[in-house]
């Protein structure tokens, strides 16, 4: 059995998503200032994002989008065992975990700091340790809008998000065996009950 269940987990991140909403709607820049975001786009060379500094319409858009993920989320898990954990978050869970990861694949490997984009001649800023630059001459931006996605906000999301359903995704495999062997243990009990009673 897991520590901490499948449902508990998309709790969370049903109210996490409503919670983002409410930010990217009230104030964006307190996303953005985050310590986590910091780190995870200093360590990835992720440029800042000046848009996320004040509120937009895309942002409102964005916050109301959110904020429906996590409420249809949060509605589905009150369906019944089986048809949520095992049918519903099912297909859900691995399906946003391979767009996830797709996702932050194409941020890191097509942003300015991917090794793709490195320089040839190997400078001093070509050893294998350094930081990642955030600019490099070598890159020219995508033509068809992608680059909105290459900042360090949008890759600390995602890099979140695939970690999250990859952890409600292992966290449900292993309770369908527990689910199952239950729906067994009572079709079982219904089956002799009516072999018991009398006709």
């Amino acid at each position: 059995m897991a520590l901490i269940s499948a449902t508990t987990i998309i709790t969370s991140l049903s109210l996490f998503h409503i919670t983002l909403g409410y930010f990217f709607l009230t104030s964006p820049v307190t996303v953005a200032d985050q310590s986590l975001v910091f780190v995870l786009g200093e360590a990835m060379g992720m440029p800042y994002a000046r848009s996320f500094d004040a509120q937009s319409p895309a942002l409102a858009f964005l916050s109301v989008i959110l904020a429906f993920i996590g409420l249809s989320d949060l509605a589905s898990l009150s369906m019944p065992e089986e048809v949520a954990m095992v049918h519903h978050w099912g297909l859900q869970a691995p399906l946003r975990l391979t767009l996830s990861m797709i996702l932050l694949l194409y941020t890191l490997l097509f942003s300015a700091s991917s090794p793709l984009y490195a320089d040839s001649r190997g400078g001093p800023r070509g050893g294998m340790f350094n930081r990642p630059p955030a600019h490099n001459p070598g890159y020219a931006p995508s033509s068809w809008g992608g680059d909105g996605l290459k900042n360090r906000l949008f890759f600390t999301f995602i890099f979140l998000e695939m970690l999250s359903w990859f952890w409600v995704w292992v966290t449900l495999r292993e309770e369908r065996k527990e689910i199952a062997t239950r729906k067994a243990n009572r079709r079982r009990g219904s089956h002799g009950s009516n072999k018991d009673s009398p006709r």
